[in-house]
């Protein structure tokens, strides 16, 4: 494999021999084919997932439409807003590639915290760089027009652009398909 858990965590907390024993034992990674729907509309949600390779978008669908709100790729949390919730949820998660993915439940997650204090830390300093990056994302997105959404995407998010469909790319952007052919022809003239 082509990825080092212990290494990936260790960018946001030290790795202990301690941790590094809970990790070993409560680390359940899972392969998924791309195509796969992790959570439908409706669906109620216990898992949460860690990005090990692979990409998740995240989508709701609004009068026939889907309507992409966001992609998760490698090293990012995927924690739908219902996990761990007796809610339906509202959006749907789907695997855009082949995915693999550490895969945490609540139960889970609630009897390492019990054995393990430190993988609460972990959790919480992941949780704190995550919803940071989100809030800076957020206010951007807001303030942006299209062509300024699509040129930070291929500042920040480069790889997108070849990973993922053209029709989900003007999705997450909030344009059309056409509108975001327009926008990628200006851009590369210039």
């Amino acid at each position: 494999m082509d990825y080092d858990i212990l290494e990936i965590l260790g960018k946001y907390v030290p790795i202990t021999p301690e941790l590094e024993a809970a990790l070993n034992e409560s680390v359940f990674i899972k392969s998924f084919k791309k195509g796969t729907i992790l959570l439908k509309e409706g669906g109620f949600s216990n898992e949460c997932y860690f990005i090990l390779k692979g990409c998740i978008r995240s989508y709701y669908l609004k009068d026939g439409d889907e309507k992409t709100t966001e992609f998760y790729t490698e090293e990012q949390v995927v924690s739908p807003l219902t996990y761990g919730k007796n809610t339906p949820s509202e959006h749907f998660l789907e695997c855009v590639e082949d995915t693999v993915a550490c895969v945490g439940t609540p139960e889970l997650e609630s009897e390492m915290y019990q054995k393990y204090p430190v993988l609460e830390s972990l959790n919480r300093a992941m949780g704190e760089v995550i919803i940071a990056n989100y809030q800076e994302s957020f206010a951007d997105f807001k303030m942006a027009t299209p062509t300024e959404r699509y040129l930070n995407l291929l500042k920040t998010r480069s790889d997108l652009i070849q990973r993922v469909p053209q029709y989900q790319i003007a999705s997450y952007l909030g344009i059309k398909p056409e509108s975001l052919s327009r926008i990628r022809k200006r851009a590369m003239s210039k």
